[in-house]
């Protein structure tokens, strides 16, 4: 018991004094940057201020990626050079191709899903009274971590015999409907569209509350404007409303496609990639740290990286437009 305390005291100590030494070192550059004075003064403040978020950002991010990309040439133990082979496995193995099509289905059907759902309450809510309650109610899911959610979720797709009571809401609800409940966990490719659900529920209300942002900022004197010629309800909509909101609609469909690229809380949660539900991250995940094979999943963990940037790259780009036009 003393060991284990003296190693805590020790371990503690080192933290509060690696964090002590950074608040000294951030006191004495703000110190610094607000006695500098004359044409120094800004170049000097921009030093100090940009600086440690440089050093983080390259010991965070910029460094490790390097590392990982050298990794995807490497052996597992990551001591000796390979070549391509961790990226030859991929197109050769099975299981890496039933996790593609996986990933592909998540990045299709995730997005659109949360983005129409998001919009369509959006456009609903927006017409009611105290919209801010059910607006609060549909975005609390957003504060639920996917690892919450999963939970939440399992005790829903829980499955018993039979003949023996249902305490999962939807095996309950199909036996009441006179059908018979199934292991919905190990109903492929059913359980992979089950976990999506868990994902749509909890981020279509951050597509909500956007999109009807966006929907309010719609000029008034345009939506007036067209009413008076004629246009109402759908056609509103269609020619009015969307257009105006589509470089927002597209945000949040890129920001789904870039969420369901990266899930991994959800499936690792619900069935640990089993019964063929695995995805590219869990994927990268179970290489590195269950089978520990730093090549192949620093390879997987590459190819995410190569499907991610594009999307990024767009969704920075429609940013840049719609601020140029505005």
């Amino acid at each position: 018991m003393s060991e284990f305390l003296s190693t805590t005291i020790t371990k503690f100590t080192s933290v509060f004094t690696a964090i002590a030494f950074f608040f000294i070192v951030l006191g004495v550059l703000f110190a610094i940057a607000g006695r500098a004075n004359g044409k120094k003064a800004r170049p000097i403040a921009l030093v100090i201020f940009l600086a440690p978020a440089l050093v983080l950002l390259v010991a965070g991010l910029i460094i490790p990626a390097i590392r990982t990309f050298l990794f995807s040439f490497m052996n597992p133990d990551s001591n000796e050079w390979i070549g391509f082979e961790n990226y030859y496995w991929m197109t050769q193995d099975p299981n890496v191709r039933t996790i593609m099509v996986n990933t592909i289905l998540w990045i299709i059907v995730v997005p659109i899903f949360t983005a129409a759902l998001g919009l369509l309450l959006a456009i609903m809510l927006d017409r009611i009274k105290h919209e801010s309650i059910p607006k609060s109610l549909l975005f609390m899911p957003m504060a639920i971590s996917f690892v919450g959610a999963s939970i939440i979720f399992k005790f829903v797709y829980e499955y018993n015999e039979p003949d023996e009571v249902q305490i999962g809401l939807l095996s309950a609800i199909v036996k009441f409907l006179g059908a018979t409940p199934s292991d919905w966990m190990l109903s492929k490719p059913l359980n992979t569209f089950l976990l999506m659900i868990i994902y749509v529920w909890t981020q279509m209300g951050f597509g909500m509350v956007i999109l009807s942002a966006a929907i309010k900022a719609v000029p008034a004197d345009i939506v007036e404007a067209s009413a008076l010629d004629g246009a109402h309800g759908w056609r509103l909509f269609r020619n009015i409303t969307f257009p105006m909101i589509k470089g927002t609609f597209i945000v949040v469909l890129a920001t789904g496609v870039v969420g369901a690229l990266k899930v991994f809380d959800i499936v690792r949660t619900m069935t640990g990639g089993n019964f063929s539900t695995n995805v590219l991250a869990n994927e990268m995940y179970s290489q590195v740290f269950v089978q520990f094979d730093t090549g192949k999943g620093s390879a997987l963990a590459i190819v995410l990286f190569l499907l991610v940037t594009p999307i990024l790259v767009y969704n920075i780009r429609s940013l840049r437009m719609e601020r140029a036009h505005a």
